[in-house]
């Protein structure tokens, strides 16, 4: 992949006058292969690639508008695999909190428990509630989740029959769980998946089937085929390269046989938070979607956030932009987050909010949950305000053009937002303004821009003069 433009598709135009009667066949053959014998017509203007795709940096949809993807993660890592969620809570996350996007986990253990044998209900389960997320006009990317390569490690992910039963026998768990990779008899396992074309075509099969079960739900838009791959024993310097590229080359198409039109959410290695810039190089497919993580080491190390490092972590969640232009991949952070429990959630939440908005990417929280830690809700359902009120907060959702960037300054009630417009596009540019930020009507300034609002959307209907425009929206 060269550019994140698919392939636009022109006609060849044909002479429609009839040349001289006189000119013989094989002259009138050369005439009309080299459109001498009438006059050139214009090359009609490229048709817009039909469907989700992505193009110029960021997700498109069928309309050609820029995506912001900006949600919520959703999922259980033990059995049932399945969290809470019902159509309700679905209608919460869109309606409430005025996101737009959930990132779904899967499990390859839930799909395939036993070798070759899919799990059928499981995946039914999984159906159904993608028909609440899009019945709540949410749009969802899937993830195939690991964490510790799978659940005998104490994580989740690969099914049991994926390794040899003596590594799990011998493994001793280690504190905080990520040093759980360290472990020898955990790295074999790794080792061996890497180094293993049938496991990697059997997960790949797990995600095929959870392709052709979710490919005619509108809502579903993409999979993301391993949650923060890891290098085993390996280098890290020669993970990416030798492994995780040539693993991605393989399994992407192979999903795509089933659901041609998915966007491909790629992670790089874990060892990108470690803070080591990616290696991955172009893909050679098209609508590929960058999709690292974010998190302030320090942070998870247990201590809480400092509120001095708020621009440093701004800055970077922004250096991710650069990664994913080299890709010509748009940016999506599918995974950013707090421990609430821990001083300065509110302002590790404010860094990575105004990193990502002065790079127009989108993120997903972790995790929509009710069991404290870095959940939304305490285990009694209520929510926490502390961390909503970081997190639901407004964005551009649909773009008529290029996002720029956004600002939103949480105290004072200033939102922000710099674009270009394509004033080709018919579409509006919506805007989220979600209740918790503005409980009031707010008042809205585009330059002379034609405009609605109706409940927390802000949709801009015809913008304002100039090649960059500017909405601020007060409370």
């Amino acid at each position: 992949m060269t550019a994140p433009a698919i392939g636009a598709r022109f006609v060849a135009a044909v002479p429609s006058r009839r040349c001289d009667s006189m000119v013989s066949m094989r002259r009138l053959i050369a005439a009309v292969a080299l459109v001498a014998c009438s006059s050139p017509e214009a090359d009609p203007a490229p048709t817009r690639p039909a469907g989700w795709h992505v193009a110029r940096g960021f997700v498109r949809d069928p309309d050609g508008r820029a995506v912001i993807l900006r949600g919520v993660n959703v999922g259980r890592k033990t059995a049932p695999y399945l969290d809470f969620h019902g159509p309700d809570d679905f209608r919460r996350i869109s309606q409430t909190w005025g996101m737009n996007a959930v990132r779904f986990l899967v499990f390859w253990t839930a799909i395939e428990p036993t070798k070759g044998v899919y799990d059928r209900a499981y995946l039914e389960k999984v159906a159904e509630r993608m028909r609440w997320a899009r019945d709540a006009g949410l749009l969802v990317v899937v993830d195939a989740h690991q964490d510790l390569f799978g659940e005998p490690f104490g994580g989740d992910g690969a099914p049991r029959w994926a390794c040899a039963e003596e590594h799990y026998e011998k493994y001793v768990p280690r504190t905080p769980w990520f040093l759980g990779y360290t472990d020898p008899h955990l790295q074999a396992c790794v080792d061996g998946f890497w180094a293993s074309t049938a496991l990697q075509d059997s997960l790949a099969g797990a995600l095929v089937e959870v392709a052709k079960t979710l490919r005619d739900n509108e809502a579903v838009i993409g999979f993301e085929p391993m949650n923060e791959p890891h290098w085993g024993s390996g280098a890290i310097s020669a993970f990416e390269e030798t492994k995780l590229q040539p693993f991605y080359e393989r399994i992407v198409p192979k999903v795509r046989a089933a659901a041609p039109h998915w966007l491909a959410f790629l992670e790089p290695g874990a060892n990108r938070n470690l803070g080591i810039p990616t290696r991955l190089q172009p893909l050679p497919f098209p609508n590929v979607v960058y999709a690292p993580h974010s998190y302030d080491g320090a942070a998870e190390s247990g201590d809480g956030f400092n509120p001095a490092a708020q621009e440093v972590l701004a800055s970077n969640v922004a250096a991710l932009r650069p990664e994913a232009d080299a890709l010509g991949a748009a940016l999506w952070i599918g995974e950013y987050g707090g421990d609430t429990s821990k001083p300065g959630i509110g302002a590790y939440m404010d860094g990575e909010y105004d990193g990502t908005g002065r790079v127009a990417g989108g993120q997903m929280y972790w995790i929509d949950g009710r069991d404290g830690g870095y959940a939304t809700h305490e285990a009694d359902g209520s929510e926490k305000p502390v961390l909503l009120d970081a997190i639901v907060r407004p964005y551009p959702m649909r773009v008529a053009g290029d996002p720029v960037r956004w600002t939103h300054d949480r105290v004072g009630g200033v939102f922000t937002f710099v674009y270009r417009p394509d004033r080709s596009l018919p579409a509006p540019t919506e805007i989220s303004l979600p209740a918790r930020a503005f409980p009031s009507p707010p008042k809205v300034d585009c330059g002379g821009c034609t405009f609605e609002l109706e409940g927390n959307r802000l949709r801009i209907t015809k913008p304002a003069a100039g090649e960059e425009v500017t909405v601020t929206v007060r409370r």
